[in-house]
């Protein structure tokens, strides 16, 4: 059974293979539940990102920072995760350094599977739990390790089996796997190999998690620009004749915007191909959200906002 739209959701892990614009599309849908009235909060989950870029605003930092009406942003530290933790679930008072007992964490994180994982998970999932937004939006680890982050949760769950870390893993696992609460985002490109990595993830949600697989976001889609019987009238200009009578009338070379535009074509011809192949690959009912390529080299918040109004136009907004 198909969860609810993507913004009524309240947790939304956007994913995808490196280069495919995954923290693109996470500033977008952030930006556009934030104009639409729902109190936002974007999150990205490699401290070394560049989030801030897509808004035009300097680096964001654990502590989360309005940017415009309705929309936070913060980037996770686990460090911080683990401080906050401690101060809110154990009630050990704040300090500056963890000292010994960051060390015993870093042994602890790096012999027990999940540990580290459920940090930056459950960062998100207690902003959800304590209602402080409407939507949280977070910018998370490519394809190769998003599921198992998604997994933290059960897997530590398994491993200890008493005590409060136990009961912590048990909240977040009804939040991870409420359809109605959380959702999983991939972001593809019309390529092979991102094709092939999303269909893969996708399998993989499915199976090895239990959180629903909201929607693929399908970026950089070329658009249909000429029609069969104008590609046969730029066929019949490429012919030797039909290039010198086009070059009398026009009095200059054409042969460069020809080719451009036969390039155009077998662009979108081959990027057609792809797309086929990804929705066959995925469940019939999968929803597939389709953004334009934008032709541009930079990213900012004008980028960011035609993606958004983009995305909502797909979203029926």
């Amino acid at each position: 059974m198909a969860g609810p739209p993507l913004l009524d959701r309240r947790l939304l892990f956007v994913t995808g293979k490196g280069g495919v614009g995954k923290t693109t599309v996470a500033a977008a849908i952030a930006l556009l539940a934030a104009e639409r009235g729902k109190r936002t909060l974007v999150g990205e989950v490699d401290a070394k990102g560049n989030l801030a870029d897509f808004y035009e605003v300097p680096a964001t930092s654990f502590e989360p920072r309005e940017l415009f009406p309705n929309l936070w942003a913060m980037t996770m530290h686990t460090e911080d995760s683990l401080k906050e933790y401690l101060r809110l679930q154990l009630k050990i008072p704040f300090v500056a350094r963890l000292g010994p007992l960051a060390r015993t964490f870093d042994f602890v994180a790096n012999a027990a599977p999940g540990v580290k994982e459920v940090l930056v998970v459950g960062k998100f999932l207690w902003e959800v739990r304590q209602r402080h937004y409407d939507l949280v939006v977070v910018d998370a680890v490519a394809t190769g390790h998003v599921v198992a982050q998604l997994a933290a949760p059960q897997a530590l769950r398994e491993l200890v089996k008493v005590g409060l870390v136990r009961e912590q893993t048990g909240w977040m696992l009804d939040l991870l796997g409420d359809p109605a609460t959380t959702g999983a985002v991939i972001v593809a490109s019309p390529e092979e190999m991102p094709v092939n990595e999303t269909i893969e993830l996708a399998g993989r949600i499915e199976n090895e998690t239990n959180v629903d697989l909201a929607a693929v976001v399908v970026n950089r889609v070329l658009p249909e620009l000429f029609s069969r019987g104008e590609e046969e009238v730029f066929e019949r200009l490429q012919a030797p004749e039909g290039m010198a009578e086009l070059v009398g009338a026009v009095g200059g070379p054409v042969d460069v915007v020809l080719s451009a535009a036969q390039l155009a074509v077998t662009l979108r011809r081959t990027r057609a191909g792809h797309l086929t192949r990804l929705r066959e690959g995925l469940p019939s009912d999968m929803e597939l959200l389709y953004l334009p390529e934008l032709f541009t080299r930079h990213h900012g918040v004008r980028a960011t906002r035609q993606v958004a109004e983009a995305l909502g136009e797909e979203l029926g907004f």
